[in-house]
């Protein structure tokens, strides 16, 4: 193919997404095929010579889309919503056919300039302070990689990179047991341990105890341990839990700790100011990572990152050869030093486009929207006789289980419950395990769908019980 050719095709891929988002409300929500379906049907060996694009496209549309779960069906209510608003695929067809390399400022100045000044567009929707910085990761397990890799390093004097970790002690970060599963692994990436992975008590509201946290410092210096940082929650993904943030991010101040907020989902509510209260005392933080690719209405992926002090991150994360030196400029911005990766994808363009096309008041409608129909779902699955709610709806997110009175394990029963509602296939939810139950999520969020789309969970659910 060349690029004489990409008009006939990009208008071929562009008929058949017109198509497949007219109709993607009649498929079955998750895919239905068996494991190992679709790469039978794929060749074990790529091709000696060219293929044609009529071929290649052919094949596209008989193997393809058996295998997809489709994230923008409009009842798609599993984990949370990875969205695709119109405007931002527009922007990310445009940044495919660029295909610019944004490293370094020079490499593609309007690729940088952009991300500062999206990402300040960003901070001032959310009602951050402006003398946040902010930089565009690719996922929020990366932005919370880039936080602990800095906790470990102030905490080592930002000798750890180069000395090694060995004979440093045991550093220590605290958590609840709300956080993301990201942390785990990003303990694990850093060298710190799991061990080292301080879990917190919560209160009832399954908020981090500040009291313990602060007994829990105390006791590990005592110890010669090295505390170093701390990871706080706002819209966890189990159940939505978030933590109270003044008391802790005050304590972070007082025993000199860096803090992160993981407000991956529930960061992009807060355009909304009546729900500001939910991360009150967010100014306090160091670092903050929220994802416009979930709730916000992006294309995957696009996660910010707001820094306090972009130069502790700079410093645990920076490397410059020679051959990655910006020679005109000494004040320019190399986003490539404030993260994992060197290279950089052109994610501003599709914050730019969603940002402009929708608004703040048009995105801050849907996520109201969703909340408001959320709490309305919830009212009804209460209705369904055997269906108990177990635990409240914190945004738009709660969850449900199904407790039939002949049922021995209630867990078991909201297992076969789930696996009936998904192989259904008008709806996809998700579980979670919760103070020791197996319960059923709800989260709505995706770009698309509708109130009717959100209450015929409650029939649906109400329908597959009376029939078991």
């Amino acid at each position: 193919m060349q690029y004489a050719d990409y008009r006939r095709w990009s208008e071929r891929a562009t008929d058949w997404i017109e198509q497949y988002h007219a109709s993607i409300s009649e498929q079955p929500v998750r895919s239905t095929v068996k494991p190992g379906e679709i790469l039978d049907r794929i060749p074990a060996s790529p091709p000696e010579h060219a293929e044609s694009m009529e071929s290649i496209f052919a094949d596209f549309e008989d193997i393809i889309p058996d295998g997809l779960t489709h994230w923008q069906h409009p009842r798609f209510f599993a984990y949370f919503s990875a969205n695709a608003a119109p405007a931002s695929m527009v922007a990310e067809q445009l940044s495919s056919a660029i295909g610019a390399q944004g490293m370094l400022w020079q490499t593609s100045p309007a690729v940088t300039e952009l991300e500062i000044a999206m990402t300040g567009w960003l901070r001032e929707a959310l009602g951050l302070p402006p003398t946040l910085a902010g930089v565009i990761q690719d996922s929020a397990s990366s932005s919370t990689l880039a936080a602990v890799l800095t906790m470990r390093e102030r905490a080592l004097a930002f000798e750890g990179n180069r000395t090694g970790l060995s004979d440093k002690g045991r550093i220590r970060i605290y958590a609840t047991d709300q956080a993301h599963s990201s942390l785990d692994k990003a303990i694990r990436i850093a060298g710190i341990g799991q061990d080292n992975l301080v879990r917190i008590p919560t209160n009832e509201d399954l908020a981090m105890s500040s009291t313990s946290l602060a007994e829990q410092i105390a006791r590990d210096r005592r110890e010669g341990h090295i505390p170093a940082g701390i990871t706080t929650v706002i819209g966890g993904t189990s159940v939505g839990a978030s933590d109270i943030l003044r008391p802790v991010l005050e304590i972070c101040r007082d025993q000199g700790l860096y803090s992160h907020v993981d407000a991956a989902w529930a960061g992009s509510a807060m355009i909304c100011p009546e729900f500001r209260h939910i991360w009150d005392g967010i100014e306090l933080a160091d670092s903050i990572v929220f994802n416009p690719h979930k709730w916000l209405g992006a294309q995957f992926d696009c996660s910010v990152q707001f820094l306090a002090g972009p130069a502790d991150q700079v410093r645990t994360l920076g490397v410059r050869p020679g051959y990655l030196k910006t020679l005109e400029h000494s004040k320019v911005t190399d986003f490539s030093d404030w993260g994992i990766q060197l290279g950089r994808r052109f994610r501003a363009l599709k914050l730019w486009f969603l940002l402009r096309a929708y608004g703040l008041e048009g995105l801050r409608r849907r996520i109201r929207n969703h909340v408001a129909w959320s709490n309305e779902l919830r009212d009804r699955l209460a209705q369904v006789p055997e269906i108990e709610i177990t635990s409240p709806c914190r945004l738009s997110l709660f969850t449900f289980r199904y407790v039939p009175s002949d049922a021995s394990d209630p867990n078991e029963a909201t297992e076969r419950l789930l696996q009936t509602i998904n192989a259904d296939g008008r709806l996809y939810l998700t579980q979670t395990m919760h103070d020791g139950r197996f319960v059923i999520r709800v989260q709505v969020g995706q770009f698309e769908t509708t109130r009717d789309d959100v209450l015929m969970v409650a029939d649906i659910v109400r329908e597959l019980v009376s029939v078991r």
